[in-house]
């Protein structure tokens, strides 16, 4: 069997060391780091992401702030909620919850967020600046598998990485994380899609897989090699009756038969997931230090 990789247990110890370094700078009259989100109508996957974050904060110290919009809002309300929240001198960041409703142009959303305030890294001032290695806030997710490997002890310098998934919240900057120069970093990657050929032939090759394709259950064990690292970045709700909830969920990947090949892999819920919010609640503390922008 497979080493499970505890994306909760470390993310719990980086909520330590934040709320550590929150203390410090309350003790020396500093205000505590301020977060807000802003959610956009009452999609039960975003509004439970969103209270996960909101309890993470109050865990490490983080001041929580959340906006609740209605589905209704229209796009130029929400980007005066954007133009508020960018010169609110309280508010060190803040995130404009995924998905938003579909008269809502979610790249206009992102543009007008300052980059400065924009912990969610999805700015593309930040975006160019991370694919240049010069400092940026780093997407959430991406910078979540980072840290996850590195903490467990994988090194990924010179080995194959294959990534399911191209999207630009996660398999694009993961890809280009992991394949840079530094420490947790110069892998040789592979970036695989919906229009790749082969594809078992590539992922069958991967010394470490990141699965970040959106389908439940998509990744075979025939589609890897004894010994890979597989991490699992998807969450799907499937409806099972035999649950008491009535559902279960589960990731990209088909978890009790890959792990018979694996040499470690995320679970899933309790992998990616937590690693997520803690690298939001990190982005947040650099926001507050101004440690990426001064000019902002």
């Amino acid at each position: 069997m497979s080493t499970i990789i505890d994306g909760k247990a470390i993310a719990a110890d980086i909520k330590k060391e934040i709320a550590t370094e929150v203390a410090a700078m309350i003790d020396a009259d500093i205000k505590a780091p301020h977060l807000a989100a802003v959610i956009v109508g009452e999609d039960p996957a975003s509004m439970t992401y969103v209270a996960s974050k909101e309890k993470a904060c109050h865990e490490s110290g983080i001041t929580s702030t959340i906006y609740r919009l209605p589905q209704t809002t229209t796009e130029k309300e929400l980007l005066e909620v954007i133009d508020f929240l960018n010169h609110d001198p309280e508010v060190d960041g803040f995130i404009v919850q995924l998905p938003l409703p579909a008269h809502v142009n979610a790249d206009k959303i992102t543009e007008a967020i300052s980059p400065a305030k924009d912990v969610d890294g999805f700015h593309p001032r930040n975006v160019g600046r991370m694919t240049l290695g010069l400092p940026a806030y780093l997407p959430a997710t991406p910078f979540g598998i980072v840290e996850l490997l590195k903490r467990s002890n994988i090194n990924v310098e010179g080995r194959h990485v294959v990534v399911l998934g191209r999207s630009n919240i996660v398999g694009t900057p993961v890809s280009i994380l992991l394949s840079r120069k530094g420490s947790g970093a110069n892998a040789t990657v592979t970036l695989c899609h919906s229009k790749t050929n082969n594809l078992e032939e590539i992922t069958r090759q991967a010394d470490i897989l990141v699965a970040a394709i959106g389908i439940p259950g998509f990744v075979k064990a025939d589609m890897v090699k004894e010994g890979v690292v597989v991490v699992d970045v998807g969450i799907h709700r499937l409806t099972d009756m035999s649950q008491a909830k009535g559902y279960r969920i589960v990731g990209d990947v088909d978890f009790e038969a890959v792990s018979e090949k694996a040499s470690a892999i995320t679970p899933v819920p309790g992998g990616v997931g937590p690693m997520t919010i803690v690298s939001l609640l990190y982005n947040t503390m650099l926001a507050c230090r101004k440690a990426i922008y001064t000019d902002l």
